[in-house]
């Protein structure tokens, strides 16, 4: 049967750092996802990358995406490896290349409805990274719908953490977040991050922000939709 495809994107907040426990697991029989090849019902840790991978906001946007479309059948596509800089997801280097063959993939077994992104964190130390986030970003954007040939898929990203005030090194995390929020790449959505509390890293989100935050990625694909 065919899926309604999702790529998931970006760095370590987008793979899942949310402890696992401290949350309700969201399985459902609809909601699978692509591993080593193969689809499988999806569960947490949907990413791989690291040890440390846990709860992230992907199962929370599915489960609003399934409230809203409760027939479809959802196939997630774990792409995201923390600690990574935007330079590695740009058209040519090896994220965004392992991310397009993920897709590529799944694009056998259903269509593409949007791409999640998270990054930004490992750019907001640097000044002059910052400075060109929004138009790096807009670059990625347009050259991935091209290779997929998906010219009208919702890209939807989320800000970096309010907490991030408090980390040493993201200090322009600010400047990323208003080039995120301003991206012109249309038609694209920003999720807030506002309000949302980190697992005590100053970093990383904790399992129930993410549960949150994927619920306020879903809201921006439905006010796509709606437009």
């Amino acid at each position: 049967m065919s899926k309604d495809l999702i790529l998931i994107i970006g760095q370590s907040n987008m793979a899942g750092r949310g402890l696992l426990g401290e949350v309700p697991l969201l399985e459902n029989t609809r909601v699978e996802m692509l591993r080593d090849g193969k689809w499988q019902t999806a569960n947490e840790p949907l990413h791989t990358d690291k040890a440390t991978a846990g709860v992230g906001l992907a199962m929370s946007f599915a489960a609003e995406y399934l409230k809203a479309s409760p027939n479809a059948n959802i196939g997630l596509i774990p792409s995201a490896v923390g600690g990574t800089p935007f330079s590695r997801w740009m058209p040519g280097c090896d994220l965004y290349e392992n991310a397009l063959a993920h897709a590529r993939q799944a694009l056998e077994h259903g269509s593409l409805k949007a791409i999640l992104w998270h990054q930004g964190e490992a750019d907001a130390q640097d000044i002059e990274l910052a400075q060109g986030y929004g138009q790096r970003l807009s670059e990625m954007v347009a050259a991935l719908r091209a290779a997929l040939a998906a010219p009208d898929v919702p890209f939807i990203s989320g800000g970096l953490g309010d907490f991030l005030t408090d980390h040493a090194t993201c200090i322009h995390y600010i400047m990323v977040n208003e080039a995120l929020q301003n991206l012109s790449a249309p038609p694209c959505g920003f999720a807030s991050a506002a309000g949302l509390g980190h697992l005590g890293d100053d970093i990383h989100f904790s399992s129930i922000a993410l549960r949150d935050f994927g619920r306020r990625y879903a809201a921006e694909f439905a006010r796509i939709h709606a437009q």
